[in-house]
């Protein structure tokens, strides 16, 4: 049960900064954004949160469930969300 709860922590930390970082990322907007941006955004948070947690927990910088995870995650997904509104701007 635990292990099902933090993928699902990670979909919705992951999703969500990666969608805030393209909200408030600065710069002229073209139009309206549309829904394949928001889903990409968050696509591209949860994996970059995912791929973080493991990265982490198999060189031994932190356990699961430790605070220092979830810094790394946000962190981690918000950055992707910036890269990719930098790269695709």
């Amino acid at each position: 049960m635990g292990v099902l709860m933090g993928f699902l922590a990670f979909f919705v930390v992951g999703g969500l900064s990666g969608v805030f970082a393209w909200i408030l990322y600065p710069g002229k907007r073209s139009g309206r954004p549309k829904a394949k941006q928001f889903l990409i955004v968050a696509f591209l948070g949860i994996m970059a949160a995912i791929l973080v947690s493991y990265v982490g927990q198999i060189i031994g910088l932190f356990q699961s469930g430790q605070m220092l995870e979830w810094i790394c995650v946000t962190g981690a997904s918000c950055l992707a969300g910036g890269l990719y509104v930098s790269v695709s701007k």
